[in-house]
């Protein structure tokens, strides 16, 4: 694909096919992900990349631990809740997505289905947990540095026919994925990347989120 096809036609995808994914492949990816800009060079990120039964055991503890309460362990700060515009755009993407799959807002049963698919990574074949160094922790730079080969690495991915979404859901329970992926105490977990083949048939998929205007999001300085 062009450059500007690829960037104008990924999306999420929330919809795998059951396909394995083959190693070689990912790797080609990661390997192109990692020529994304890092400050002064550091490439504080590091990547596990899980499947088969590992990622199971991963998706099924995250899933009971949250269905029985136990506080969320993320190692990244989340910041206070949404508002205004931000909230605005959040709830406007679920609502794109629930109209897509079907979920009336009173039907309380499909609603906690969907957010079990994201504890479960999407039921995609593979997850990718993207971890930074810890002797980098707290510097604004280090996770700047992982959204950006995180951009690259989906935008890899797209490039070669594999859908992903990047997403929090799946890395809720640390200490489950910590214990299950085999992640290194150096290591922050940063986020997770659910990533497979697309199912086309899958109605989500076929959303498109909506994006501010260049107007809105850019102030020119200095132009004629």
């Amino acid at each position: 694909m062009q450059f500007d096809e690829v960037v104008l036609g990924r999306r999420s995808i929330r919809g795998y096919k059951p396909d394995a994914v083959p190693q070689a492949l990912i790797a080609e990816i990661l390997g192109l992900a990692m020529r994304a800009p890092s400050s002064m060079n550091t490439q504080p990120w590091n990547f596990y990349v899980i499947t088969g039964e590992p990622l199971d055991r991963i998706r099924r503890g995250n899933t009971e631990r949250m269905l029985a309460g136990v506080p969320q362990s993320r190692e990244f700060r989340t910041g206070e809740a949404f508002a205004g515009a931000h909230r605005d755009r959040q709830i406007g993407v679920a609502k794109q997505l629930f109209s897509a799959m079907g979920i009336a807002r009173e039907d309380a049963a499909a609603r906690q289905d969907w957010v079990l698919r994201g504890f479960r990574q999407f039921d995609a074949p593979v997850c990718i947990i993207i971890t930074y160094d810890r002797a980098v922790d707290g510097s604004d730079d280090t996770p700047f540095d992982c959204g950006a080969v995180a951009t690259a690495l989906v935008t890899a991915a797209w490039s070669r026919g594999l859908g992903t979404v990047i997403n929090s859901q799946g890395i809720m329970q640390s200490p489950v994925v910590r214990e299950h992926a085999g992640i290194a105490d150096d290591q922050v977990i940063m986020k997770s990347i659910a990533l497979g083949w697309p199912d086309d048939t899958f109605p989500a998929n076929a959303v498109v989120s909506t994006r501010k205007s260049v107007e809105e999001a850019a102030v020119f300085v200095g132009f004629d």
